[in-house]
């Protein structure tokens, strides 16, 4: 009798281990962007948002679609343009990179007209490069932006504790400190809404911060200086030079190959203001 209730209890610590192994796999797999999602997934989600990774999922896949030259992934333009008109920012985000990689789709050159007049700035920043590729120098001033550090403000009044210091690497969505306003119990989150380093903090570690006040200066990582100056180089205008040449010179904490392409970037935009000229 022990001898039994003894097996089964080794049988029970063995198949536990084995369950949180397999639950694990399978929910790691159900939200890796790697795993292919047939047609019928990339419908659904593109359409239903109500689980929002999954839907991020299939615009990522239709970007890697789009930028492949497969000409089945017309079939969801509809979806991709519908989502580049969501309430959702996330979803704006991802549609106006997909959307650029297609500089043939007059409907996604007007889309992405719209977006980079966006109110959250990485959808600007997106839909800037993404016009780049159609030749297009409508997102030009937002491109120059981009290549200045970013100032973060309060969105309350309060009391701030930091979550984040300086030269700490942060995303889109980063929560780098929180505020308790005076007599509440909440306390507000203070979100990075572009990527890069925090350069500089203004505020001090439990200290007060008014409403719209400075909380900190984030630079751009060199990520995204390249692919700025990627974009420049294809419609960069004089008044971007001084930033352009800023990076060819030799910024502070930036590679040979930010310098390199800041050199060829100032170039071609010297070339076409000459050609103007002429």
């Amino acid at each position: 009798m022990h001898g039994r209730v003894r097996k089964a209890g080794n049988t029970t610590i063995l198949i536990v281990p084995i369950l949180l192994v397999v639950i694990t796999f399978l929910f790691w797999y159900q939200t890796w962007f790697g795993r292919k999602l047939s047609d019928q997934e990339m419908m659904r989600y593109l359409t239903d948002t109500s689980v929002p990774h999954k839907t991020q999922h299939a615009l990522a896949q239709l970007s890697d679609h789009i930028a492949a030259g497969d000409p089945s992934a017309k079939r969801w333009y509809p979806q991709l343009l519908a989502l580049a008109a969501s309430k959702e920012s996330q979803f704006r985000l991802e549609a106006a990179w997909a959307m650029g990689q297609d500089n043939r789709s007059e409907e996604f050159h007007q889309a992405l007209r719209k977006l980079v007049d966006d109110r959250a700035p990485m959808v600007r920043a997106n839909a800037a490069l993404a016009l780049a590729r159609f030749g297009d120098a409508a997102g030009d001033s937002e491109l120059r932006s981009m290549l200045e550090p970013f100032t973060i403000g309060a969105p309350v009044a309060g009391v701030i504790k930091f979550r984040m210091k300086e030269q700490d690497s942060v995303r889109n969505g980063t929560i780098i400190a929180r505020i308790r306003p005076a007599g509440s119990d909440q306390q507000q989150d203070v979100v990075s809404p572009v990527g890069g380093l925090i350069q500089m903090t203004y505020a001090p570690e439990g200290g007060f911060v008014a409403s719209g006040g400075e909380v900190a200066v984030i630079s751009p990582d060199e990520g995204q200086v390249v692919e700025t100056l990627r974009a420049l180089y294809l419609v960069g205008q004089p008044e971007d030079l001084p930033e352009v040449d800023r990076f060819a010179s030799g910024a502070p904490g930036m590679s040979d190959r930010v310098r390199a392409q800041a050199q060829e970037t100032a170039r071609a935009i010297r070339e076409r203001q000459a050609k103007g000229k002429s």
